[in-house]
Parts: structure tokens; C-alpha cells; sequence
């Protein structure tokens, strides 16, 4: 019975792997820790360095050259040696660095190869990979020659010390190693990124290999439990090559403080020393000294121009500009339903010769037929006459809700969408009315004309020649394009207004 049971028990367990997996994912998703960059800690390009070659918060050595984009820690030359290291320890349990780099040679084989360090102290010069041995912290190493002919580089080898330990060289390590995985890192299309993290005791190490642009695309290379480093380090990064040279070359060194869930991140002025704080308020007032001394012999030596504004009142504030700034949109506003309210005096003008030409014009057409027919009777005639006081009733609204409007923005307030809805209203009643006055003209003229006669477009006075139904359509049409336009043109410099808000 217990043959059977053996394939049973194993498909249990395959099955219950992916389960534990998954939560263990869930757990550790929700346990994500929280990232802070580290500027003191980090460098990148471009504009690298300053005007004295230095890279700031970092010292180099050895034959490490820095540039604009990029440090070279060591050129393609035999026996060369260069390193990078931070000026300050850093004082913060759980980091993690992405460090971008480059390394390249014209040989099928490379020497000897790059390391990244977290040590308790700098190790300036050395034979490790050009910096010291005997470190107190840890080295990731990424060894391109193979010195113990085992055919496994290059590879990453990440190898502890407690300060005590010489490093085999012969075996390339191997003796030592906490952990490596073997990849090739030497002539790539791209950039080789590694992401080194360090949290909760736990050190893993990610590496991108240069083959795709893809920044994120990281594969597992090497972990390591229970690893216990010092509270307080140096991150650097060092080269160094043999009898067979490459080009080390790395482009970005970046750090990032991890906080643990539910605890808060230290504030930056807690992590300067209370001696630095001193010191730098020392150098602050001292220098504010020097500047009012400064300040009074200049006014001494030219009393012409203390009437003058001062430098520092040249320049606006913040505060300053953002009040320029709704100033001038408000103007802008403020011009825009201006020139608004002179379109709509135009509109009005023209409604009122248009009514006045179709009062006539109908007046005419029913002294004739009611001396000829008697069909147009005086009550039609006073309902076509009340609708058009009623649109131009209607204009006037409108007239007068943008001059409220107006006298609003004179005020800086910011008109809302109630306006915009209100004038919209107001068009569209215009609208409805027009339309009546057509159907009421329309339905005189045909009472008007007899049967068998086609009908014709009135004759007008000499302005307008005719009004026609297409005109009046087409007028119609305009004016509500371009009052729409002009909503939606509002409406584009009131959301681009508000950024500045």
C-alpha cells in the first residue's frame, strides 16, 4: 500500500506549492517597503561633475576619471586600478542601489573586473578589484577573468567580511562566496543595470544584462538570509585590470533609503549630526555678516544710488508672480466678454432693421388684402409685432446678463458654469422666437397671396433686398457658431487658467 500512496503524496505537494507561493507574494506585496532617494549617496549624469572635476558627496581615487555622463573607474589599459566612494556613511538599516554600467573591451576576454561595496570604512586603494582588503561589510563582484580555470566567468560573486578575511584571489572567491550566479556582462548592446537591496537582514541581488532597452526587465541572480551588515557604511564602486585590460565605465549610482511598513521615515535634518548643524549655522551667520558689511560700504562708497530699489526687490516672489499671473488672466477675461458685448450690440442693431422691415413689409401686404380680400385681420398683425418685441426683449437679456458677467470678473471673481448654462438658455429662447416670427410671416404671406400665384419673398425696402428662408438660417447658423465657439474657447482658457492655481 505504501507504493501507491507515494505518487499521491507528491501530487499533494506539487499542487500545494503554487498556494504558498501565492501568499507568500500577497504578504510580501503587502509588506512593501517604503523607498526614499538618497541624493548625498547617489550620482548621475549629465552634468556629473562640477568645475573643479570633483563629483559631489563622492571622492575618487586611483585612476578613476569623471566626466560630464559617466565615471571611467578604469580605462583599457594593463594594471590600472580606480575606485568611487561616498563621502558621508550613511545612516539609515535597509538601502537599496541601482547601479548602471558599462563594461567593454576589444578582447574575447576581459580582466579583471568591478565590484560594488558597502563597508564600514572607505577602502580607498587596494588589490580587491582596486580597493582595500580586510572590508567589513560586503562585495558584490563582478569578475570577468577566470583565474581557477573553472570556465564559470564572468559571473556575480557576493562575498562577506568581518575585517579579518584576505580575499582568494586564486579561486576567484569561490571559497567565500555567500552566494553568485554566472552571467556574462562584458559588450552589450545596452547598459547592465543591478539592483543590490538590502532589507530585513535579507541581501538580493537583480540583474539586468544589457540585451533590451527595457530599464525593469531585472532577472534573479543571487540571495542571501540571516546576513548581518554594519548599521552605519560607505557605498562605493571600484575596478581594476591585469595583463588583459576593459573600459569600466559606470553611468549612474543610485540610492534609496527602505523604510519598514507602519514606521515613519526619518526626517532629513535628523539625519545631520548635531556638530554639522552647529558648524553650518556658524558659516551661515558668518556669512550674513560679511554681506551687511559689504551692503554698508557699498552704500558708503555710492550714496547716489541708495534711492534705487535693491537687488533683492528686482525680483518677484512667488507669491508675487501667482498674483500677477490671475491679474493678467482676468484681464484677459475681462477683454473677451468686452469685445462679446460689442457683438451682441451688433446683433440687436441688425434684429431691430430686420424687425422693423418685416413690421412694414406685413403692415403693407394687410392694408392690401383687407381692402382686396379682408383675410390678414389687425390681431395677426399685433402678434407678429409682440414676437419681435419679445426677441429683442430676449437680446437684452442676454445684453445684460454678460454685463453682468463683466462687472464679475471687474471684480476678480471667476465666472462659473452657471453663467455659461444661463446665456445658453438664453440663445436657445432667441431661437424658439425667431422661429415663430418665421412660421407667423410665412403663414401671412400665403393668406396674403392668392392660390394660383407662386409664392414670392416680399419686396423689402433697400436693406435687406430680400429675406428669404435660407438667409434667415444661415444667419441663425452663424451666430450660433460662433457663440458656441466662443463657450468652448472660454471654457479651454478658464482649465488652462486654473494651473496656475
Amino acid at each position: 500500500m505504501a507504493v501507491p500512496l507515494a505518487p499521491l503524496v507528491l501530487l499533494l505537494l506539487a499542487l500545494g506549492r503554487p498556494a504558498l507561493s501565492g501568499a507568500q507574494a500577497t504578504e510580501g506585496a503587502a509588506a512593501a517597503p517604503h523607498r526614499r532617494f538618497e541624493y548625498k549617496y547617489s550620482f548621475k549624469g549629465p552634468h556629473l561633475v562640477q568645475a573643479d572635476g570633483t563629483v559631489p558627496f563622492w571622492v575618487h581615487t586611483g585612476n578613476a576619471i569623471p566626466s560630464a555622463d559617466q565615471i571611467r573607474i578604469t580605462t583599457s589599459l594593463k594594471s590600472q586600478k580606480g575606485s568611487v566612494w561616498t563621502k558621508n556613511k550613511s545612516i539609515f538599516d535597509n538601502w537599496e542601489v541601482e547601479v548602471t554600467f558599462r563594461v567593454t573591451g576589444r578582447g574575447r576576454i576581459g580582466a579583471d573586473g568591478l565590484a560594488i561595496w558597502f563597508t564600514e570604512e572607505q577602502g580607498l586603494e587596494g588589490p580587491v578589484f582596486g580597493a582595500a582588503d580586510k572590508w567589513n561589510g560586503v562585495g558584490i563582484f563582478f569578475d570577468s577573468f577566470d583565474n581557477d580555470g573553472k570556465k564559470n566567468n564572468p559571473g556575480v560573486i557576493v562575498v562577506g567580511n568581518n575585517g579579518k578575511l584576505l580575499y582568494d584571489h586564486q579561486n576567484d572567491g569561490s571559497t567565500q562566496a555567500l552566494a553568485s550566479c554566472q552571467r556574462d556582462f562584458r559588450n552589450k548592446p545596452y547598459p547592465v543595470r543591478v539592483k543590490i537591496t538590502y532589507y530585513q537582514k535579507t541581501l538580493t541581488v537583480l540583474i539586468n544584462n544589457g540585451f533590451t532597452p527595457d530599464k525593469e526587465d531585472y532577472e534573479f541572480c543571487a540571495k542571501v538570509d540571516d546576513m548581518v551588515l554594519p548599521s552605519q557604511g560607505y557605498f562605493g564602486i571600484s575596478a581594476a585590470t591585469g595583463g588583459l585590460a576593459d573600459d569600466h565605465d559606470v553611468l549612474s549610482f543610485l540610492t534609496f533609503q527602505l523604510t519598514e511598513p507602519g514606521k515613519e521615515a526619518p526626517t532629513p535634518d535628523a539625519e545631520i549630526p548635531q556638530k554639522d548643524k552647529e558648524k553650518y549655522q556658524e558659516e551661515f551667520e558668518h556669512f550674513q555678516q560679511e554681506l551687511d558689511k559689504k551692503k554698508e560700504e557699498f552704500q558708503r562708497e555710492h550714496p547716489d544710488v541708495q534711492g534705487q530699489p535693491a537687488a533683492d526687490d528686482v525680483f518677484e516672489t512667488v507669491s508675487d508672480r501667482e498674483l500677477r499671473q490671475i491679474f493678467e488672466g482676468q484681464n484677459r477675461i475681462h477683454l473677451e466678454i468686452k469685445q462679446l458685448n460689442r457683438q451682441l450690440d451688433m446683433i440687436l442693431d441688425e434684429q431691430r432693421k430686420y424687425v422693423s422691415a418685416v413690421t412694414e413689409e406685413i403692415a403693407k401686404r394687410g392694408a392690401g388684402s383687407a381692402a382686396q380680400q379682408g383675410q390678414v385681420s389687425q390681431q395677426e398683425i399685433e402678434t407678429v409685432v409682440k414676437t419681435q418685441e419679445e426677441v429683442i426683449r430676449q437680446v437684452k437679456e442676454i445684453r445684460s446678463s454678460v454685463t453682468d458677467a463683466l462687472r464679475s470678473i471687474s471684480g476678480a471673481q471667476h465666472p462659473g458654469s452657471a453663467g455659461v448654462y444661463e446665456a445658453t438658455q438664453h440663445f436657445s429662447d432667441i431661437k424658439e422666437h425667431l422661429h415663430v416670427v418665421r412660421r407667423d410671416v410665412e403663414h401671412l404671406v400665403q393668406r396674403s397671396s392668392p392660390s394660383s400665384e407662386k409664392q414670392k419673398c416680399p419686396e423689402l425696402p433697400p436693406f435687406p433686398s430680400c429675406l428669404s428662408t435660407m438667409h434667415f438660417f444661415i444667419f441663425v447658423a452663424v451666430q450660433t457658431v460662433l457663440f458656441i465657439g466662443y463657450v468652448m474657447y472660454r471654457s479651454q482658457q478658464e482649465a488652462a487658467a486654473k494651473k496656475f492655481f
